[in-house]
């Protein structure tokens, strides 16, 4: 494995970089506090011009073919100006790596080109119920198969970017005589189908800017050719194809632990007091140098799950070692950017405020830290049994 990337995942982090910087981050804060939805939806747009929301797949639908360590650097870069447009991009391509994966052809070719060119602003994904969240296969929205048409019925909560796709890869339970986990199957659903009903916008502690909905279904009727994949087979979908989200959302972490210790860092050689600037103290030195390392494993965490997905081999057990130490590293890395800043950095006026809020969900979303635990220590467990 190298470590060091290529020229084409250096140009696309390039991009992502200078993107980020002269587009997401002056508008990042605006954004957080309310700011006109449509400069956020003008942004994922132009990321879709320049390739960004199918990065890891074929250019036959749409996608930029760059691979799963590109798709990471540039998920990093633009975190660090703005989580909600990097979490936001961050789905969209698992979407599209999913419907690649499990769609016939003519769904690939439907639905994977839209997002890729922005046509969609993004699509989502319908996995988490009131009482099924890390516990998928509790799920109880159901589909019922009626002719040429399946009806379904139940809800589905968290579902980031609700109100702006235009397609939703949604799981049902198909036959619920089958063993736990078993008999739930894969639907593709457009936005504005009848009986599909976009609830509430959650009222977030952080990355405000991306909307997260509550999805209803009531008696919502889809063509039979909405499955997508085998009929019953879904739950192995999501818990296999969706591993790649974990490096997304570790890659997400990282940006935005980056972006508050770098701000941070930049203060401590500004900030005078006791007659010294503050990076002269050893407590602050030691803040900074504990934070950077961590983040900089994260980096080479994340870096090595990337190269095994890309190189078609096991990566779900490196994939939850990332996401887990990197956005917990990411959350200690921002408090300890607020405590540098001190009384400023728990102000609306300094950024890492805001980045300590965006943080906090990142242990949360795409499996918590404590199921990431789980999967890894059962593998490990696995492998020495």
């Amino acid at each position: 494995m190298r470590l060091d990337l290529s020229e084409e995942q250096k140009l696309i982090q390039d991009t992502a970089r200078d993107f980020a910087k002269s587009e997401l981050e002056p508008v990042a804060a605006q954004l957080d506090n309310g700011g006109d939805d449509a400069i956020f939806y003008e942004n994922l747009r132009k990321l879709g011009e320049l390739g960004f929301m199918g990065l890891n797949v074929s250019d036959a639908y749409g996608g930029s073919e760059a691979g799963v360590i590109a798709f990471s650097v540039a998920m990093t870069e633009i975190a660090r100006a703005c989580a909600s447009t990097a979490v936001t991009v961050s789905v969209n391509n698992m979407v599209c790596e999913v419907i690649q994966a499990l769609g016939s052809e003519e769904q690939k070719k439907k639905y994977i080109s839209r997002i890729c060119s922005g046509e969609y602003a993004a699509g989502a994904f319908g996995l988490t119920e009131p009482g099924a969240g890390s516990d998928p296969a509790g799920m109880t929205t159901t589909a019922i198969l009626k002719g040429d048409e399946w009806i379904l019925n139940g809800s589905k909560i968290f579902i980031t970017s609700g109100t702006c796709s235009g397609v939703f890869v949604v799981w049902a339970v198909t036959d619920p005589a089958a063993p736990r986990g078993k008999g739930i199957s894969l639907f593709l659903i457009e936005a504005g189908t009848p009986g599909l009903i976009i609830g509430k916008k959650e009222k977030k502690m952080g990355q405000h800017a991306s909307a997260t909905n509550e999805l209803l279904f009531q008696d919502c009727r889809v063509p039979k050719d909405a499955l997508m994949g085998e009929q019953n087979d879904g739950f192995r979908a999501a818990v296999s194809e969706l591993a790649g989200g974990r490096i997304g959302i570790g890659s997400l972490g990282l940006g935005i632990g980056l972006a508050a210790m770098e701000y941070a860092t930049r203060y401590s050689l500004e900030r005078k007091q006791f007659n010294q600037k503050i990076s002269d103290f050893q407590a602050i030195q030691w803040k900074i140098a504990d934070a950077f390392t961590e983040l900089e494993a994260a980096r080479l965490l994340l870096m090595s799950a990337s190269y095994r997905k890309e190189q078609g081999r096991p990566f779900s057990k490196e994939a939850s070692m990332a996401k887990m130490f990197a956005t917990e590293a990411a959350n200690r890395a921002c408090y300890e950017a607020v405590q540098i800043l001190g009384g400023y950095g728990y102000t609306r006026d300094y950024p890492v405020e805001r980045y300590a809020r965006d943080a906090r969900i990142t242990t949360i979303y795409e499996g918590t830290s404590e199921i990431q635990r789980l999967i890894i220590a059962r593998q490990i467990l696995g492998e020495f049994s």
